[in-house]
């Protein structure tokens, strides 16, 4: 492995951040490095460390090696140092802010609120920390008890995206780190200073040498194919795209590793007749152009009922001119830049094909001329539901308006998909929406709201959204194991 040097740390903002890779307990750096670019400027914002497989290894190994000690601390200990790491969390709130604002583009205010609902799920683990049970009781034939416990799956590899950067490392960092499981975390390359700040802060709460460990990367693939081919590993959280997700499985496979996906989406946003049209433009303005639309779990496909699409079209076009683009850091932005030039170029293809197609533009439907990765939030009218257009992720601030002629034909469209995160339903009718809700095949469905993530809610999809799920209860047990001692009782010697 290259010879590491001690690494330097950058001010972002006023903010002291570290460049270098974190590998049991020390920050250390490989001498090479990658740039990490303002998508609001195009400017260079940071020279990040570049770690290959061998630092991947090495953290790995890091990990194998405090694995056992951290698995036995208690609950209680376990529980103290991660409010320890919460306090340091909150106070360093604008710091993680900024830093989002300056390597992910997203508005302050979005920035924000993605710090508020991160800390608002490390603060969860940790209160579930000491109330992880198992089960007791009887084996079927008498004489044994059976006794169900848990136990941390061991060594992780967390993948983390850079469209929420704070977000994904807290959730599954968090949940692993409680479960008693140490880390592996990649960052994106994209957005690598969030994840240093996160480290950074469990490294000055006290987490002890090598329960968690930080790689950032130029070369994704070969650092998590050294480490997946690694028998140690025993299990990876993903959250990115469905194509590489599955690529992902088929390396896990060989050893049969323990996986979670949080793969793409194709959320359908579904407006019934009896809606409140007011409160779903709104709702559909928050779901579609957070984040400039690059979320997994944005509105993909609004599925208007033909009785409320007139007043919806007309409403929800006018909100969406009136959004500011711009500089997360500018007053009264409300949607940022696309994340890369690259990306940029896919959005601006997408509406080209989409438009091909027949598409009306109602909105938007240009790059923004100036500097950075701008475009304009953008809303389309389709007359068909072409499969080769509606059954993708859009990940872009371009919303796709379709109109239906009934319920039926609304949920029959809506489950037209290989995708299952995240659906949307509106309706005033309680029993309808629970009705329609039970035939929408998605892990999640919102009822007269657009933004459901919850730290006490099991977040997760189905089909080609991927396994498992992020959050809640089953957060924190997709990180342990359940073990099964089959205790044996002799009943006579209770005596007389």
């Amino acid at each position: 492995m290259t010879a590491l040097a001690e690494s330097p740390a950058g001010l972002f903002a006023g903010h002291e951040v570290p460049l270098g890779l974190y590998l049991g307990g020390e920050w250390t750096h490989p001498g090479k490095t990658f740039e990490v670019l303002n998508p609001s400027t195009g400017q260079v914002l940071a020279e990040v460390a570049d770690g290959g497989p061998d630092h991947a290894l090495a953290a790995l190994e890091h990990a194998v090696a405090a694995q056992d000690a951290w698995r036995h601390w208690s609950p209680r200990r376990r529980a103290t140092l991660f409010h320890r790491a919460h306090a340091l969390l909150l106070e360093r709130a604008d710091a993680f802010a900024d830093v989002m604002v300056l390597e992910s583009g997203k508005p302050r205010a979005e920035a924000a609120g993605e710090f508020a609902l991160s800390a608002g799920f490390f603060l969860w683990y940790a209160e579930q920390i000491a109330h992880l049970h198992g089960t007791f009781a009887p084996g079927s034939p008498g004489g044994y008890r059976v006794v169900t416990t848990h136990q941390p799956v061991g060594p992780s590899f967390l993948v983390t995206p850079w469209n929420f950067p704070l977000l994904m490392v807290a959730r599954k960092g968090g949940a692993a780190l409680a479960a008693g499981c140490t880390a592996v975390v990649k960052s994106a390359k994209e957005t690598p200073l969030t994840a240093a700040l996160f480290v950074k802060t469990l490294h000055d709460a006290g987490f002890p040498p090598g329960v968690v460990n930080l790689v950032h990367t130029s070369d994704s693939a070969a650092v998590s194919d050294v480490v997946l081919a690694d028998p140690r590993l025993r299990k990876i959280s993903f959250t990115g795209s469905t194509g590489v997700g599955s690529l992902l499985l088929a390396k896990a496979a060989k050893h049969i590793v323990n996986s979670s996906m949080e793969l793409g989406g194709d959320g359908p946003f579904v407006v019934l007749d009896d809606a409140d049209v007011d409160l779903a433009v709104r709702e559909a303005i928050a779901c579609k152009f957070r984040n400039a639309g690059q979320a997994c779990v944005a509105a993909n496909r609004i599925i208007l009922h033909r009785a409320i699409a007139a007043e919806f079209t007309e409403k929800f076009v006018a909100a969406t001119k009136e959004l500011k683009v711009g500089d997360g850091f500018d007053d009264g932005v409300d949607v940022g830049p696309i994340i890369t030039p690259v990306q940029l170029e896919r959005v601006q293809s997408l509406v080209d094909t989409f438009t091909a197609a027949g598409a009306e533009v109602l909105a938007g439907g240009r790059r923004v001329e100036s500097v950075g990765n701008f475009y304009e939030p953008t809303v389309l009218r389709l007359s068909d539901a072409d499969p080769a257009l509606c059954n993708q992720e859009l990940f872009a601030p371009v919303a796709a308006l379709f109109t239906v002629d009934s319920v039926r034909e609304a949920l029959a469209f809506a489950n037209d998909t290989s995708y299952g995160l995240a659906s949307y339903l509106f309706t005033k009718d309680l029993s309808r929406a629970f009705a329609i809700s039970e035939r929408l095949d998605f892990g999640m469905v919102g009822i007269n709201r657009g933004i459901m993530a919850d730290p006490a809610a099991a977040f997760g999809g189905v089909k080609e959204s991927g396994l498992g799920r992020e959050g809640g209860h089953d957060g924190i047990y997709e990180f342990l194991e359940p073990k099964y001692l089959a205790v044996t009782v002799n009943e006579e010697e209770v005596g007389e």
